[in-house]
């Protein structure tokens, strides 16, 4: 009972580790790019609204790294103190990709950080620039090395199992295994739609509190068309992981799904409470066919249930069924609720524009169109990134139990030997301190923009040092 304990307690750990972990890469990931967009606006155009735009947000990239590396150390730790199973039986895979993110990423990231942070007075604007982007490239790769890793454990290819350790037996299987494109690009639209709705959120913040600042306004159309851009192509990106999955994982599917029977024509349920026990739905609502036009493209295509991955001795070969099917509807009903938002944003920012077209003359979006109704729903949206982050990681992640490496082993195979009181009190901690960080990270992302608002960012010492290229960046009567 104590292994089963350990066990329960140890998913938790990590659970709460990397949930907290992932939240800071899910902005630097896209924020960098962002950061970038904004200082070559910069260069081409030599309009202080986008260095204005740059050096806030370059303070929260600042910021979300430091809490990424932080985290993410804190996390590796526990391969070693909570699941040294893994490594024994996979590391010969896992070693290397983790030091293929630290080798090609995380140092490219740490060597020019310093440039892009503090370097647009004391460096030439083209070296400033280039700094900038090989920071957010940094990211990108860092992040791909990681997906490369969490979808070879989804869907293993390339390898052989010898004497219980799996050995590499084709690295290009290994990297571009079935899910990874598929993963991979889901997960850059999620960092990029959660970096829009922050954007676009904070900003709407500051406009609602008084700042009507040119680089306010470059910030919010920045932020809304990135949501309103992204949102459709990350649904349809969405449908092609779900059909990889369906090949791939079936039993998720149908956990996603609350399917119990293998069906054609299997309906959508929109709402329902799933029952382990029963194998049922309870007060289900639902789409006739839907689930199989969308997982199959056909109406009456067939979809495999969930009590076909029950062993005839009664032992559940598939994931928990309630965290799975409402973590994806959390997901998908958050990312509904970004596109109506975004898009609702867009129109009347257009339609503004349409109005006052001789007055605004160049610009397509006119922010002066959102409704303050508009303007408050972006200010809670600004982290709801984070919410559909969680519930996609969620889906994705207990929805391989009970494998941790799909059909390699599994997750109680993983699990070190250590007293559940223990793992207990280092969970106990790890939740306070993380409870503590994440209020701390959102006060202070608060003050910086009351701050910027009130003019009051720290521009006047910044351009103490900055000679002629400081002026031209900041203008203060922005």
């Amino acid at each position: 009972m104590e292994t089963l304990d350990t066990l329960l307690l140890s998913r938790i750990q990590f659970a709460a580790n990397i949930s907290f972990h992932i939240l800071f890469p899910t902005i630097t990931i896209a924020l960098g790019w962002v950061l970038f967009f904004f200082r070559v606006r910069f260069a081409q155009t030599k309009d202080d609204k986008w260095m204005a735009a740059y050096r806030f947000w370059v303070k929260v990239f600042a910021l979300s790294f430091a809490m990424g590396v932080v985290s993410g150390i804190t996390m590796s730790f526990q391969f070693g103190t909570n699941w040294p199973g893994f490594m024994e039986t996979v590391g010969n895979i896992a070693g290397p990709l983790l030091a293929y993110e630290v080798l090609t990423a995380f140092f490219l990231e740490a060597v020019f950080i310093g440039i892009m942070l503090f370097g647009f007075s004391r460096v030439p604007g083209w070296l400033h620039m280039l700094a900038t982007f090989l920071v957010a490239f940094g990211t990108s790769m860092s992040a791909f090395w990681i997906i490369v890793l969490n979808s070879w454990m989804h869907t293993p290819q390339g390898f052989e199992m010898i004497d219980g350790q799996a050995f590499a037996t084709d690295w290009w299987a290994i990297i571009f295994n079935p899910s990874m494109p598929y993963r991979f690009a889901h997960m850059m639209l999620a960092s990029f739609l959660t970096v829009g709705f922050l954007v676009a959120g904070v900003s709407a913040f500051r406009w609602l509190i008084g700042d009507r600042s040119r680089e306010v306004r470059a910030m919010l159309k920045t932020g809304v068309s990135i949501g309103a851009l992204l949102i459709p192509v990350q649904i349809f990106m969405g449908d092609l992981h779900g059909l990889n999955t369906k090949e791939y994982q079936p039993a998720k599917v149908a956990a996603m799904e609350g399917l119990w029977e293998t069906r054609e024509g299997a309906p959508l349920v929109l709402f329902g409470i799933p029952d382990e026990e029963a194998r049922t739905n309870h007060y289900a609502l639902e789409i006739p066919g839907l689930a199989s036009l969308i997982l199959t493209h056909e109406w009456d295509g067939e979809l495999t249930g969930l009590n076909d991955f029950v062993a005839e001795d009664g032992s559940v070969l598939h994931p928990p069924v309630a965290p799975v099917f409402w973590s994806f509807r959390v997901m998908v009903g958050t990312g509904v609720a970004m596109l109506l938002l975004s898009w609702a944003s867009v129109w009347f920012m257009w339609r503004r524009r349409a109005r006052h077209e001789g007055r605004i003359a160049g610009h397509w979006l006119a922010v002066e169109g959102l409704p303050k109704p508009i303007l408050w729903a972006l200010v809670p949206m600004a982290f709801s990134g984070w919410v559909a982050t969680l519930a996609g990681w969620y889906t994705t992640e207990i929805g391989r139990q009970p494998w941790l490496v799909q059909g390699v082993m599994t997750t109680e195979m993983a699990v070190a030997d250590v007293p559940a009181p223990m793992v207990m009190g280092t969970l106990v901690t790890y939740l306070a301190i993380y409870a503590a960080l994440l209020f701390a990270y959102i006060g202070v992302i608060a003050y910086l923009a009351r701050k910027a608002a009130q003019g009051d960012d720290g521009r006047a010492n910044d351009m103490s040092h900055s000679g002629k290229a400081g002026v031209m960046a900041i203008n203060p009567a922005e």
